[in-house]
């Protein structure tokens, strides 16, 4: 630990994003960088704590301690090292991931200035990149084969670790190109898909056959007589659905219609003028008050709408940065403002979608009742309660941005594994690094056996 009082000098310093002005006009990542000096300031602020809660707050088990250090250091190779030792693909979880180490970080319980953790992960991972640091491996093969269906987040850890232990690994997936929600569920203004491309260069130079638009049917699992062993990845397809009167009415639209059909879009891929899902010119409603949701609002604003209006049924989050039913090291569950509402978004809570409103079979607004939520008197969950009378927010786009269903699956035999929401219902990109990690150990303790 090179300099011990940093995190009383230095106070936290993010980088920030790109001005609103600017970034609403196009799809380009939102977030700048700190320059090499100011980067490693930051990372300095890692106190080396006796008990590094962050490492116990990250479902990989990273430990921010040591690679913060040798980035203080100007050892970017060694931080790299460090880092890639626990994390596969450090650049997606570097942009994308809530930082639950840093919620967890001592310096977040004295003066709520967490050290910088996700975004030094994504300096670190880049500067691995540009210099090179980032080694194809070519393992020896034990002669055994795995497929993994899913080309989402587990799905890809999974395969990696196996392909490294020296199976031989075929991914399959149902859509046309690699990275599940993090392709098509997260907007190029928070992943630019070409950093997906450049992880997938070297997943196919370290061998992992790719075969995709495969439509694998999982009620009667062939791959499982064809291969040693079959992990099952494919997240959680099944979007929550809200079956009110109007749900037929042309503007009604889950989420990811909106989002996957644009990032299809800007890799070049066209549709028919009725099958274009837009928010030009618009009054939108996103119902859902998730990071889903957000990424609705942002991508909205950069189609062209006319306003955006967020509802969400459960109570407003508690503000600032505590949360007193999730006290520290415990994530918080707090109000949360990302670049999306910067952007500018009329949010609302506890307020219930009664009916979507129509008139010559399109959508003109939904009308809603706001709410009060009451204990139960019997123990039981909350009780719903009325409050006012209802509304109509006028709208002409709908987005249910209100989460995934978990999955069900039958019996399978004792070869096949399931990782990922697949597993554990929709979570975090990190859990799901996490989840295929966990699976393919299990895997390689199956076939060794």
């Amino acid at each position: 630990m090179g300099n011990p009082k940093a995190f009383l000098e230095i106070h936290r310093q993010e980088a920030g994003y790109r001005p609103i002005h600017d970034r609403i006009h196009d799809f380009g990542e939102v977030e700048q960088t700190l320059n090499t000096k100011e980067r490693k300031a930051q990372a300095s602020r890692c106190m080396d704590c006796g008990v590094p809660f962050c490492h116990w707050a990250c479902p990989l088990g990273n430990k921010p301690p040591e690679w913060n250090d040798a980035l203080y250091r100007g050892d970017w190779e060694l931080a790299y090292r460090l880092l890639n030792a626990t994390n596969p693909f450090p650049e997606f979880t570097g942009r994308i991931c809530p930082a639950l180490c840093e919620k967890a970080c001592i310096l977040n319980l004295i003066e709520h200035e967490p050290t910088t953790n996700r975004e030094d992960e994504a300096s670190i991972t880049e500067a691995a990149f540009r210099e090179g640091y980032v080694i194809t491996h070519h393992p020896k093969r034990n002669g055994k084969r795995v497929a993994v269906i899913g080309a989402g987040p587990a799905g890809l850890a999974a395969a990696n670790d196996l392909n490294l232990k020296g199976y031989e690994v075929t991914v399959y997936d149902r859509h046309e190109a690699a990275g599940g929600l993090l392709r098509y569920g997260i907007p190029n203004f928070k992943l630019n898909k070409a950093i997906i491309d450049r992880r997938m260069k070297v997943l196919y130079d370290e061998g992992i056959k790719f075969v995709f638009e495969a439509d694998i049917d999982l009620q009667h699992l062939s791959l499982a007589n064809e291969f040693d062993a079959v992990v099952i990845a494919t997240g959680t397809p099944t979007a929550r659905d809200l079956k009110i009167p109007g749900r037929e009415l042309k503007g009604v639209h889950f989420a990811l219609d909106i989002l996957s059909q644009q990032n299809r879009i800007l890799d070049g891929i066209e549709f028919k003028k009725d099958e274009i899902v837009t928010a030009k010119g618009k009054d939108v409603l996103v119902i859902g008050g998730g990071d889903t949701g957000s990424d609705c609002i942002g991508t909205a604003h950069r189609q062209g709408c006319k306003s955006v209006t967020q509802i969400e049924i459960m109570p407003k989050p508690p503000v600032g940065p505590e949360d007193p039913k999730n006290p520290w090291p415990a994530y918080p569950r707090t109000l949360k403002t990302t670049s999306s509402h910067e952007e500018g978004c009329t949010r609302r809570w506890n307020i219930n979608s009664l009916e979507f409103i129509g008139k010559d079979g399109k959508l003109t607004g939904v009308r809603v009742q706001e709410i009060d939520w009451k204990p139960d008197p019997e123990g039981g969950r909350p009780l719903m309660v009325e409050k006012g009378k209802p509304e109509i927010i006028k709208a002409e786009l709908v987005l249910l941005a209100m989460g995934f269903l978990k999955p069900e699956h039958p019996q399978y035999p004792k070869n096949v594994f399931v990782c990922g929401d697949a597993a554990n219902g929709a979570s975090l990109v990190v859990r799901a690094l996490a989840s295929g990690k966990q699976t393919a150990a299990k895997v390689d303790d199956f076939l060794k056996k």
